[in-house]
């Protein structure tokens, strides 16, 4: 049995100039419990409950893609990336210890 939990994505456009609005929604998998990481975000971040929503699903979709260090586009982005996370992931725990 796999630890990886399922999710599906799906954005759609709300106000939409055309007669179709468009969709888009795709399907991953991440070891990591997504909602966890939301609710903690919201209780530890300072951010507001969307601001923490949005970070939360983009570095979760962000991350994993940054692992592959050798693609090129992200060669200069990696160090900020590693130490903008280790200092979220520590803003966070130590704010809901403090709690």
């Amino acid at each position: 049995m796999s630890n990886k939990k399922n999710y599906r994505i799906t954005i759609e456009e709300v106000e939409s100039q055309s007669t179709i609005a468009q969709t888009i929604q795709f399907e991953f998998q991440d070891r990591e419990d997504l909602f966890k990481i939301v609710e903690n975000l919201k209780k530890g971040s300072e951010l507001d409950a969307i601001q923490a929503t949005r970070v939360g699903v983009a570095l979760r979709l962000l991350g994993p893609v940054m692992m592959n260090r050798k693609h090129p586009l992200f060669a200069d982005f990696m160090p900020h990336f590693k130490t903008f996370m280790q200092s979220l992931k520590n803003t966070v725990k130590q704010s809901l210890i403090d709690k």
